[in-house]
């Protein structure tokens, strides 16, 4: 069952039009889904005073009363909103059917040991270690609590790690956006609520492996320590959770409505200046040392895809770089951001529906805003 399973999602992968994954570029967030794990029969992680499930329902409810006092513009969807079982795979679809534009699934963590602590969140993608797999089969248990689980899971076993493999052959189209939002949740976890920093990791939840957006597990701190497990019951303690997880919302979508912006101004064509030998296009590859260059990003691959790959056939000026332990690949080599916005277009059509531009300054990736910044000074 297991062979036939990996077999069935290889020969799935394969057949969908372009195996390379994009990435979304949305230039609004007004939807927002916020999953409040486990619930009903599933209690989720158990301290020794508390229930996950009731603690990621009142982070979450904390949470979603904040974006919508605050943030007007954005609907708050929520998958549960009291103590009831909802099957993972719905929570995705209600997500999916909302056509939201970030998923945020709340947990609490736990351990056989009272030792470990603080935050960590988790984007889709393939576990790099014993421990990120542990807490991706923790969390898959809920399907177990589900009726005819293997027929709606197609033969997915949580329990059994070979079954993992499955997603070492899934290219996740929206993980530069999950790990954008990622960060800035860890980043507003330590400076706001002062809980140790665990880091961004990768593993595989099936939550998040059915969602059509991007989107993130949220750890909120350890169930089974006894100092973790006193903030996360207390009502202060999730008010200063609840307030990290808004204000790192409230970043992300202003960072990515900046960078919208931004495109939708290159949009408009330039005034026409007279051609001179000094103003000239030239070779976009040879641009001089100091010159700012766009490229069309269309693909992030945790391990490295060999430039004269299949997928990349029709790719043209095909480049690849390291940035954030991913590998990422783009098209083209524009100076002019214009263009580059019209390369993109053209990368859409051609199936990378959710390719986006982005900017670099002597081969080191820079924001489209700063880009803009410098060609202006040029002039």
């Amino acid at each position: 069952m297991k062979r036939l399973f990996i077999i069935f999602v290889l020969l799935w992968l394969l057949a969908l039009p372009g195996t390379v994954a994009a990435q979304r570029t949305s230039h609004s967030i007004s939807k927002v889904v916020l999953d409040a794990g486990h619930g009903g029969k599933d209690p989720g992680a158990l301290g020794k005073r508390s229930k996950e499930k009731d603690i990621t329902l009142a982070i979450a409810l904390k949470t979603g009363k904040l974006i919508q006092e605050n943030i007007k513009d954005v609907e708050v969807i929520y998958t549960r909103t009291s103590d009831v079982f909802i099957e993972l795979f719905r929570r995705a679809q209600i997500a999916n059917t909302a056509k939201a534009d970030l998923f945020i699934s709340i947990h609490c963590n736990a351990a056989r040991s009272a030792s470990p602590s603080g935050a960590e969140t988790f984007v889709m993608g393939l576990h790099k270690s014993q421990e990120n797999l542990d807490v991706a089969i923790k969390e898959n248990a809920a399907i177990l609590l589900e009726d005819n689980y293997m027929a709606v899971y197609e033969g997915f076993d949580p329990n059994t790690p070979e079954a993992y493999i499955i997603f070492s052959l899934y290219q996740n189209a929206y993980l530069e956006q999950s790990l954008a939002f990622s960060q800035k949740v860890q980043d507003q976890f330590s400076r706001r609520v002062k809980l140790a920093d665990r880091g961004v990791k990768q593993a595989g939840f099936q939550v998040l492996y059915k969602t059509a957006m991007p989107g993130v597990l949220i750890e909120t701190g350890f169930i089974s320590n006894p100092t973790d497990e006193a903030l996360l019951m207390s009502t202060e303690g999730q008010n200063f959770i609840a307030s990290a997880i808004f204000h790192a919302f409230k970043s992300y979508k202003e960072s990515v409505e900046k960078a919208g912006q931004v495109q939708q101004l290159a949009k408009v064509p330039p005034p026409v200046k007279e051609k001179t030998p000094e103003n000239m296009l030239s070779d976009p590859a040879r641009a001089p040392t100091g010159d700012v260059l766009f490229r069309v990003q269309f693909l992030t691959s945790p391990t490295d895809v060999p430039l004269n790959a299949p997928e990349f056939k029709n790719i043209r000026t095909l480049k690849r770089y390291l940035h954030e332990g991913m590998y990422k690949y783009t098209s083209g080599n524009e100076r002019s951001l214009s263009l580059a916005v019209k390369l993109k277009d053209e990368m859409v059509k051609k199936g990378y529906k959710d390719a986006f531009v982005i900017a670099f300054l002597n081969e080191q990736r820079i924001g489209i805003d700063e880009a803009v910044k410098i060609r202006q000074q040029k002039k």
